[in-house]
């Protein structure tokens, strides 16, 4: 250690490092879109990046630090953080598209052809990439040395980090599971294999009352890592279809098809589309809001914190080991620059005054959701990511006056940059356990986390030209779906007042349960078919199983990477046979 500097003299931010990180971030970004659009939510890729890390710069280079593959993780997370970001927003605008071709918005032709009008969306999420990073950073202090959050996961790849001979056993079990889950879901997408198995219909039960599961691994392997924690989405699922959608139909609440007398009839779609998205949608909102309000104490002390280090700053420095509070600052004014063009390049009809102040309050909403964001991510582990840019997408839609191009593509910056905000205090809190020095990470991932952006972009411009986008269908897309309802029905005035009502009700009730993030579990739940729910609940069944004969500490060591293997098995092969499908 150099004499007075208090920084180890060891390996840690090494181009091998940040290379392999990029290379990582950059394959799981666009493999955890698919995830996204297929399940509802996403994977840090905190975990999978470190135990690949001392497979590479362990094993092959043989030179591999703990803090260095620190590094690598977070470079690999904070640009996978995009994934979820962008399969959360733009996907509404082309299922907004398929209902209505008059939007202006280019998605036809070629992959490429349709790509070319990315460019308002990409520069979008580099300013929220930017402005999650640089708002939270300051709190650093407050929330990992202070207040102690424990950011479960950070615990978890810290804990990780620290036992580099179980990373390579583990290197080996993710890549078992990834073999595993190609095989399967090759012969899945080729029709060697059924994609799902329906039960229902050899029993003679109404499409409304499913009964099937799905051949797939993702699902399987989310299941695997949720354990009882994942129990409320196969909850969720149950009271949706088999519970709410019988009832519904039984009591005449949704209209029927056909002309009448014996030849009516009811689809599953019907009773979704009339009863049980719209619940859905109100339940993730209620959930959001008892969020905000339960987060209120801990958002107060997170404001007194900053307060009190720019005090001690004195504008120039937060710490001697923190990134300087000019460069952060000059960070926060090239991201809003960056968002007042990307609200110009959106739409047309958005004048300078307009964009000027959808950057300022797409700023504002920024911040104090990071924040709870990141408090939650800290006390729980669980986001409620989706909630909060609902509520600042639907804000945004009346703040342009009904601009859709204009609200989605400040939406795309929101929820990226809000999810960078429990990202990168997750990966200081690994650093933290291992003995990183905060100012390396913390640059590192505000130079590299923009990359992943155009690659989440472009993988859902992807995947749209390949079949099984949409509602009901393989890529649901459920974070798209709930945002294209909440706009299709403020633009239309048809809005379903008493069932977002009666779910808002229900999510708040949810949102003080014991349990954390039931809200938004259970509001999930009701968008996705329900063969998928029931194969991520067979893998929560397992896994509660495996735990009770084995223990946790065998569930971390061996079903963690084999779980993530499975996502990932599915993921990179679907992505791989989109393309092929896109380019012929």
């Amino acid at each position: 250690m150099p004499k007075g500097t208090g920084v180890p003299a060891y390996r840690e931010v090494t181009i091998p490092a940040v290379i392999l990180g990029v290379m990582l971030g950059s394959v799981m970004t666009a493999a955890f879109v698919y995830i996204g659009l297929k399940l509802g939510f996403t994977l840090a890729g905190s975990t999978v990046a470190a135990i690949l890390g001392f497979a590479v710069l362990r094993g092959a280079l043989g030179k591999g630090t703990i803090v260095e593959n620190n590094i690598n993780q977070t470079v690999a997370s904070g640009i996978n953080n995009a994934s979820s970001g962008v399969a959360f927003t733009l996907p509404a605008l082309f299922l907004m598209k398929a209902n209505d071709p008059t939007l202006d918005f280019v998605e036809g032709g070629t992959f490429m052809e349709s790509l070319s009008g990315a460019m308002p969306f990409i520069l979008a999420g580099i300013a929220g990439s930017f402005m999650g990073i640089v708002l939270i950073i300051p709190l650093r202090k407050q929330m990992i040395e202070f207040e102690r959050l424990r950011f479960p996961s950070g615990i978890a790849v810290g804990s990780l980090l620290k036992s580099p001979g179980a990373g390579m056993r583990q290197a080996i079990l993710l890549i078992s599971g990834v073999v595993i889950g190609t095989i399967f879901t090759t012969m899945a997408q080729y029709h060697v294999i059924p994609e799902k198995i329906v039960i229902g219909g050899a029993l003679g039960v109404p499409e409304y009352f499913p009964i099937a599961f799905g051949v797939s691994f993702a699902s399987l392997g989310a299941g695997l890592l949720s354990g009882k924690g994942g129990l409320p989405f196969v909850a969720g699922g149950v009271l949706a279809w088999w519970i709410i959608s019988p009832l519904v139909v039984f009591m005449g609440w949704v209209p029927t098809i056909g002309v009448g007398g014996e030849d009516a009839w009811v689809t599953g779609k019907v009773v979704f589309l009339e009863m049980l998205r719209p619940l859905g949608i109100g339940i993730l909102i209620g959930g959001a809001i008892a969020g905000v309000i339960a987060s209120f104490p801990a958002l107060r002390g997170a404001m007194k914190g900053l307060s009190s280090v720019g005090k001690s700053a004195g504008g120039k420095s937060l710490a001697s080991d923190e990134m300087p509070m000019k460069l952060i600052g000059f960070g926060l004014v090239a991201a809003m620059v960056l968002l007042f063009g990307a609200a110009l390049a959106s739409s047309g009809d958005i004048g300078g005054g307009q964009a000027i102040a959808v950057a300022v309050v797409g700023t504002l909403w920024l911040a104090v959701a990071g924040l709870i964001v990141a408090q939650a991510t800290g006390m729980t582990d669980i986001s409620p990511l989706s909630g909060m840019s609902l509520i600042g997408v639907t804000v945004l839609f009346f703040l342009t006056a009904g601009n859709v191009l204009a609200a989605i593509t400040i939406g795309v910056a929101i929820c990226i940059g809000i999810g960078q905000c429990a990202d990168m205090m997750t990966d200081l809190k690994s650093g933290h356990l291992v003995g990183s020095v905060p100012r390396r990470q913390q640059t590192i991932q505000l130079a590299v986390a923009w990359i992943g952006v155009p690659i989440a972009v472009g993988a859902v411009y992807l995947y749209w030209q390949t079949p099984g986008f949409g509602p009901g269908q393989d890529l649901s897309a459920p974070q798209g779906q709930a945002l294209q309802a909440v706009i299709e029905s403020l633009r239309s005035g048809d809005v379903a007042l008493d069932k977002y009502l009666a779910g808002i009700a229900l999510g708040c009730c949810l949102g003080i349960f014991p349990i954390s993030g039931v809200a938004v579990l259970v509001g999930l739940a009701m968008y996705l078919p329900f063969y998928i729910t029931v194969t991520y609940g067979i893998g929560c069944i397992v896994s509660i199983t495996i735990q009770r004969k084995k223990g946790a500490r065998w569930m971390g060591n061996t079903m963690v990477p084999l779980a993530a293997g499975f996502i990932i098995g599915e993921a990179l092969p679907s992505l791989v046979i989109s393309i092929i499908k896109a380019t012929g």
